[in-house]
């Protein structure tokens, strides 16, 4: 855990919208009931910035470097966030949800993300390995490729996900929801036939 940078200045309760990041950075900040639209971040650094229940819509965060950034409520909202590192960022206070999102490449390698929502989000080869992802949700979700390696997924509803492929004997289960429609997902690494 990193603790977040007293030194950094405050910017509370803004509105900023059609930025372009890629030439000249996000200044160094603390972030708070900040609204972030239709900024392009794509191959940025964001480290050592603090984001306390901010909102990001309409974003281009593909490849950002989140190296000990801090994400406290955080919601992301139709944005683009490919290639995303979250396992890099500061695990203290975080809390992040995702509504029609693409995360296609992006990993939560060994990061607590309980009680996150993924809601309409396209997750092709998300990497969920080692994760604490209990009471997570997966409405709607494309995780076609997505890694699943001893994951705790206790208590997590995948009962609108699809394309997700989970062996229950390397990842923990207890209590998930699935579907009779998407099961397979489950089954399918025990080389059964359903009909």
């Amino acid at each position: 855990m990193y603790p977040c940078n007293k030194n950094l200045p405050l910017i509370d309760n803004q509105n900023i919208e059609n930025k372009n990041y890629t030439v000249e950075q996000l200044p160094k900040a603390e972030y708070s009931c900040c609204t972030f639209y239709n900024c392009n971040f794509e191959n940025s650094d964001l480290s050592n910035i603090t984001f306390s229940e901010c909102d990001f819509v309409s974003c281009n965060l593909s490849n950002v470097s989140v190296m000990h950034a801090t994400f406290n409520n955080v919601t992301f909202k139709d944005c683009k966030l490919v290639g995303v590192l979250f396992q890099n960022c500061n695990d203290f206070l975080l809390a992040l949800n995702f509504r029609d999102c693409t995360l296609n490449l992006s990993s939560f390698f060994q990061l607590k993300i309980n009680n996150t929502a993924f809601l309409n989000c396209k997750m092709h080869h998300v990497d969920f390995t080692e994760s604490e992802a209990k009471n997570t949700s997966y409405f709607n979700c494309d995780l076609k490729s997505a890694i699943f390696d001893n994951t705790n997924l206790e208590k997590a509803d995948f009962l609108k996900a699809h394309n997700f492929l989970i062996n229950p004997s390397i990842n923990q289960v207890k209590n998930a929801i699935f579907s009779k429609e998407n099961c397979f997902g489950l089954l399918s690494t025990f080389n059964v036939r359903i009909k």
